[in-house]
């Protein structure tokens, strides 16, 4: 696993409460974690945060893995 990937999965982790073995490269964050629209953007602050970067939001809301 790539760095990145490593970070993304962390903060997956962390943010929405799951086991680290549910997050997956194909794990819905609504469907099959459980996440509802603030945790979204939880995460997305978490992701811009941990990145150095600015996510717009006509991106944020095509997060869906």
């Amino acid at each position: 696993m790539s760095t990145t990937a490593a970070k993304v999965k962390k903060i997956v982790v962390e943010q929405l409460g799951v086991p680290e073995d549910q997050v997956t490269e194909d794990a819905k964050f609504i469907d099959d974690l459980g996440a509802d629209s603030l945790d979204q953007v939880e995460l997305v602050m978490a992701f811009e945060e941990e990145f150095g970067s600015d996510i717009p939001d006509e991106d944020a809301e095509k997060l869906t893995t």
